[in-house]
Parts: structure tokens; sequence; C-alpha cells
């Protein structure tokens, strides 16, 4: 059994109790004493797993000294902390810790994935990504999950997944690291957009295109950052996007639903949280302009969060686009199979 540190009390909490269930030794920490105060007086986590009891054998703490001894650390905050946390153990987790990320999302200002920050801070670690279709409610309920592991380093990948997987936690392992990262942070705007459309009332075969046009935005620019395309079809990027876009469980869909529904989406962001494909699609489009690369949905989200424009007009401006060919992406066949 591992000793597993994991920095964030949200959908750590989840992997918390899924992983002392299965009997590692577990520290949850955050930053945030009146957090840890109040699932320790409550037993649960009484916002995010509500009825779902938090063992006492999980250790609670807000002292960050508590990642000196770990064999994993688990990263389960959002994007913007990402740095700032890992400055802060960088003075205390060893050399040989294993540091895994779980948020889904890219640094504001630099427009890097978190993977890199991490790198970045923490040069000495072996750096890995825990991603996929995982809501946070369903894990802290054992409800059967099947996410994937990456990691530049294969060993740490092996290892990873021998150790954290379980009857109810599948880890499948994928060496393309920057596919599965942009698969994670990518499918977020599409999730908005889908809840935008759920909120105003319309139907399932709106979903489906967004869902499915979506999936083609997202694997032209993942291939276009060096992501696999195959990788795009697989659980970090055609499976996450399912549970992001249809599930009242993701923020993403239940912030596009209250702007669907009218509110903008400065408020609707406030209400529902940290909604990382608020930020994700100022950043997905920017680097989609850099690259040359098309992607009309992401385009109409941006117009929506940042400009106030009209979802109805977004409708209109993506059904009446000039028409083409399903296969248009043909290119990316040639990029990623030129023997074909």
């Amino acid at each position: 059994m591992a000793k597993i540190t994991i920095l964030g009390c949200g959908f750590g909490t989840a992997l918390a109790i899924m992983w002392d269930k299965y009997g590692h030794n577990v520290t949850a920490w955050s930053k945030y004493q009146e957090e840890i105060d109040a699932i320790m007086n409550d037993g649960e986590h009484k916002r995010l797993l509500p009825g779902v009891i938090v063992p006492p054998t999980i250790r609670l703490t807000t002292d960050i000294n508590c990642v000196s001894d770990c064999d994993i650390l688990v990263f389960a905050i959002p994007s913007k902390f990402v740095r700032e946390v890992a400055q802060k153990v960088k003075n205390y987790v060893k050399k040989d810790t294993i540091v895994v990320n779980v948020g889904k999302g890219f640094e504001e200002n630099t427009d890097k994935r978190l993977s890199q920050v991490l790198k970045e801070e923490l040069p000495d670690n072996r750096i890995a990504v825990l991603t996929g279709p995982s809501h946070a409610e369903e894990i802290g309920r054992n409800v059967p999950t099947t996410i994937v592991v990456s990691s530049e380093d294969e060993d740490s990948m092996v290892y990873l997944q021998e150790t954290l997987q379980n009857d109810r936690f599948r880890i499948y392992r994928n060496s393309d690291l920057v596919g599965c990262e942009l698969g994670g942070a990518l499918k977020n705007p599409i999730a908005l957009c889908c809840g935008i459309v759920e909120g105003m009332g319309l139907g399932d075969n709106t979903i489906a295109a967004l869902m499915t046009r979506g999936l083609a935005e997202i694997t032209r620019l993942g291939v276009a950052m060096g992501g696999k395309r195959e990788t795009f079809d697989g659980l970090s990027g055609g499976g996450d996007l399912i549970v992001t876009c249809t599930s009242l469980h993701s923020r993403n869909f239940r912030a596009g639903n209250l702007i669907g529904k009218g509110i903008p989406a400065p408020e609707a962001v406030k209400q529902v949280g940290t909604v990382e494909g608020y930020t994700s699609s100022i950043i997905a489009y920017k680097l989609a302009q850099e690259r040359g690369i098309d992607t009309p949905i992401i385009e109409q989200i941006v117009k929506i969060c940042y400009e106030g424009f009209d979802p109805k007009a977004s409708i209109s401006a993506l059904m009446t686009r000039k028409s083409k060919h399903e296969r248009e992406v043909f290119w990316m066949d040639i990029l990623c199979y030129p023997e074909n």
C-alpha cells in the first residue's frame, strides 16, 4: 500500500475516500482551515459529497509539510492555483515522490498545460496525470470508473496503474501526455456550450451536434499542439467529453445551463464556483488562432462568455456556416497515418 497525499479537498475528497477504502495511507490537505473543520465536524463533505462518510482514517490537515513523506503527491486543485501550491511544496517533497495532477485546464497568462507548470516548479520529480470521465460525486460513492494515466516516464505509469487501480477504479496507460491533458482541458468549453443549449430548452439533437463537432475541434487543435489523434478518441477525449457534456455533476454544464436561461456568464460562473471551461475557452481560442486551426464552436463560446453575445445568434452563426464534407479533417489522417 502507498502513502498518498492529496492537495485539495474538493475532487480530492472523493479520491481520498476511495483510496482509503482500498487500504492506502491517505492524507488530504486544504489551505482552508474552515473546510477541514467542517469535514471533521460533519464527518462528510456536505457541499460536494452529501451523505458520503469521510473515514476518520484519512488524515485531514492544513500543514503543507504533510507532503514530506508521501510516495504519491496528487494535485487536485483548480488550475489557477497549481503553480502557487507547487511553489509551497517544493522545499518539502522528496525527489522520489511521483507527482500526479488530476486537474483539467490551462494556466492563465502562460497558456501552459498543468504538467508543464509542475515540471517547471518540481523539476526533480516525475510528473504524471490521471484524467478521463470521473465525476467526484460518483468516485466517492464507489461507482465503477475507468480513467487513464499518462506520463513521459513509463515506469511511473506502470507503478501508478498497479498501485492506484482497484475493482471499482480501472486505469489504462497512455504515453501521449500532451494529448491526454489537452483532451481534458479542451472538452470544458464544449461542455459549457452543451449546458447553454440545455438551458435554452433545445434538444438532444443539438447537444449531439455540439459534442460530435466539438470533438472534431478538440482533435484538430490537439493534433496541431502535438497530441496523437487516437488519444482524442479515448477516455481522456471522447470519454471525458460525454460525461462533462451530459451531466449535472459537471460544473461546466451547470454554468452553461444558467447562461442558457439568460444569466450573464460571469454571474453564472460565480454561482457555480470553479468553471474551468470559462477560462479554458479563451485560451483554447488563442491557441487555435496562433496555429491557424478552425474552432467555430470555441469561437462562439468565447463571444458568449466575454462579449455578451446572444446564444441564439451563436447557434445561427454555426448552423449557417459554409457547407463542407464531414471528413474535412482528412489532413489529420495524413499527419497521423502517412502510410495510408
